[in-house]
């Protein structure tokens, strides 16, 4: 069963959008589409400045492997900086196909 991975969240305080754009960019290419996995990603902007990252990911331990390995990930640190680490919700869903 495949799992979707909503991530919502503000930028930090003072962060540009164009530079966070290129680091998701950037964490999306560099690290998501390299795991195990990781079938789909896609990021969106709410106009009341808040964010949304969808991930479809092969199955829950694809997912939970992922973000033990964020951890580690030049890319996907660099993100996190950018992002107000208060504002970030992270929730997972199992498909029903």
């Amino acid at each position: 069963m495949a799992v979707i991975e909503v991530v919502t969240f503000r930028l930090a305080p003072g962060v540009d959008e164009a530079r966070f754009r290129d680091a998701d960019q950037r964490a999306q290419t560099e690290f998501v589409y390299s795991r195990r996995g990781a079938l789909r990603r896609t990021t969106a902007r709410g106009s009341d400045g808040e964010w949304l990252v969808v991930t479809l990911w092969g199955s829950a331990p694809d997912a939970e492997a992922s973000a033990a390995a964020a951890r580690d990930d030049a890319a996907m640190t660099r993100w996190a900086t950018l992002v107000d680490g208060s504002s970030v919700t992270t929730r997972r869903f199992d498909t029903l196909e």
